[in-house]
C-alpha cells in the first residue's frame, strides 16, 4: 500500500535518470498465467532503453540500470500478487513498486524527475476506499476502488477470533449471536446476566484491537472512506472504539460469510456513490463561482507560478492529456513545447506533484467533465 509519504518522497527526487512506467495488470487469469501482464512491462521497458539510448547512457550502462525491472519479468510469484495497477519508479539508488487498485493505461516517463500524477486518484477521495470485512472468526481488510479490489493481509497485525485477543477463557457459548430475518443485518445478544455483559465487553476489547491494528495500516493522514461489511450490532459496537476519522457511518449490512468478495466490493461501491459525487461536485460548484472572482484559473501561465507557491487548493486535469515545457522559477518565465523532450518537462505532472505536497486535492478528469474543457488543466486557489 502506497503512502502519501512515499509519494512526496519520489515527487521531490530529482537525479538525472528516473524512470516511471505504469501497466494495467490482473488479480488472476489468462493475463497473469500466460504472462500477459510481464509483457506488457516488457514493451514499456523496451521503450524506456530507448530514451535512455537518446540522453547518451551508454548500452552496458542501460542494461544494468534497468536490471531490477529486467529481473521482474519472469519472476512468476511476483505477478501472482498484483490489483489493477503496476507502478514502478527507479533511480540511482531507488526502486519501488506499487500494487495498486488503480487502472493505469500503459505509460513510461523518462526525465530527472519521477512520474506521479496517475497515482493522485489514490489519494484524492475519488472512488478510493478502505473496506473491512468483519465477523467474530476473522477479519479482512482491502484496498479498493470502483475498478476493484485487493486484499491487504492483515493476519499478523490484527486478531482474527476475540480469543486471540482476551484469551482462551472467552466463552463463545454464551454470547450466541443470532441473525434475524429480513437481511438487514441486525442481530441479538443471549445470554445471562453478568455472563452476556462480559461477554460483549470481551468483543468490544477484540474489535478495538483490530481498530488498532488496522490504523497501523491506515496512516500518513489518507483520506479514503473505510466502509465496514458486518452485522448491525458488531457495526455499532465497533463504531464505538474506531479511530479512524473517515469511518462510513453506514455499514454492508450482513454477515460478510454470507457473500464472495466481489459481491461485497459491488455493494461497497454503490453505497458509497453518493458520497464520492458530492465532494466532487462540491469542488466543481466552487471553481465556477471563484473563477469570476479571479480566484480560479483555466491558464497553466497563470496556474504554475501560484501552483508551486502551495495556492492551489484542487487541481482538475484531463485524464490522458499532457503539457510539456520548461519553467524558470527565478524569471517565472515558461515555454510550452509540443511534446516531451529530453530538456524539458510535464507541466502537468509538476502542478500534481507540488499541490499534492501542500495538501491540495488532484483530479484526474474526462476532458467533458472538466469545469473548463477548452484548458488541459483548471485550478481553484486557496485564497
Amino acid at each position: 500500500m502506497i503512502t502519501k509519504k512515499e509519494v512526496i518522497k519520489l515527487s521531490k527526487t530529482h537525479q538525472p535518470f528516473c524512470v516511471s512506467i505504469f501497466i494495467p495488470t490482473h488479480r488472476a487469469g489468462e493475463e497473469t498465467l500466460n504472462g500477459k501482464d510481464a509483457l506488457k512491462l516488457k514493451n514499456q521497458l523496451k521503450e524506456v532503453k530507448q530514451k535512455l539510448s537518446e540522453k547518451e547512457m551508454s548500452k552496458t550502462k542501460i542494461e544494468a540500470f534497468l536490471k531490477p525491472i529486467d529481473e521482474l519479468l519472469n519472476n512468476k510469484e511476483f505477478w501472482r500478487h498484483q490489483s489493477d495497477g503496476l507502478a514502478i519508479f527507479l533511480s540511482e539508488g531507488i526502486f519501488e513498486k506499487y500494487t495498486i487498485p488503480v487502472y493505469f493505461e500503459e505509460f513510461n516517463y523518462v526525465s530527472n524527475e519521477f512520474y506521479i500524477k496517475p497515482l493522485m486518484p489514490f489519494f484524492n477521495g475519488d472512488g478510493l476506499f478502505y473496506l473491512l470485512s468483519l465477523t467474530a472468526n476473522g477479519v479482512k481488510f482491502y484496498e479498493a476502488s470502483k475498478y476493484g479490489i485487493t486484499e491487504f493481509d492483515v493476519k499478523d497485525i490484527v486478531p482474527q477470533q476475540p480469543e486471540d485477543e482476551v484469551g482462551y477463557d472467552y466463552e463463545q457459548k454464551s454470547l450466541q449471536f443470532r441473525t434475524q430475518q429480513g437481511g438487514k443485518g441486525e442481530g441479538t445478544f443471549h445470554g445471562q446476566g453478568e455472563g452476556s455483559a462480559k461477554s460483549k465487553d470481551e468483543l468490544q476489547k477484540y474489535f478495538r484491537a483490530i481498530d488498532k491494528g488496522i490504523m497501523s495500516v491506515i496512516h500518513d493522514n489518507q483520506k479514503p472512506p473505510l466502509v465496514v461489511c458486518g452485522l448491525d450490532s458488531y457495526f455499532a459496537m465497533y463504531q464505538e472504539v474506531n479511530t479512524y476519522k473517515n469511518l462510513f457511518q453506514k455499514n454492508i449490512s450482513i454477515n460478510p460469510e454470507d457473500i464472495d468478495v466481489f459481491l461485497m466490493h459491488e455493494k461497497a461501491v454503490e453505497l458509497l456513490k453518493p458520497h464520492f459525487r458530492k465532494n466532487r461536485q462540491k469542488k466543481l460548484d466552487v471553481f465556477q463561482h471563484a473563477l469570476s472572482k479571479g480566484k480560479a484559473s483555466s491558464d497553466i501561465k497563470k496556474i504554475i507560478p501560484v501552483g508551486l507557491q502551495g495556492n492551489v487548493d484542487t487541481l482538475f486535469i484531463q485524464n490522458r492529456a499532457d503539457v510539456y515545457g520548461i519553467f524558470n522559477p527565478n524569471t517565472q518565465e515558461i515555454k510550452l513545447q509540443a511534446e516531451n523532450q529530453p530538456a524539458n518537462t510535464s507541466l502537468l505532472n509538476l502542478l500534481a506533484a507540488k499541490t499534492f505536497e501542500q495538501g491540495g486535492t488532484v483530479y484526474l478528469m474526462e476532458k467533458d467533465e472538466m469545469p473548463d474543457s477548452t484548458s488541459k488543466v483548471n485550478a481553484l486557489y486557496r485564497y
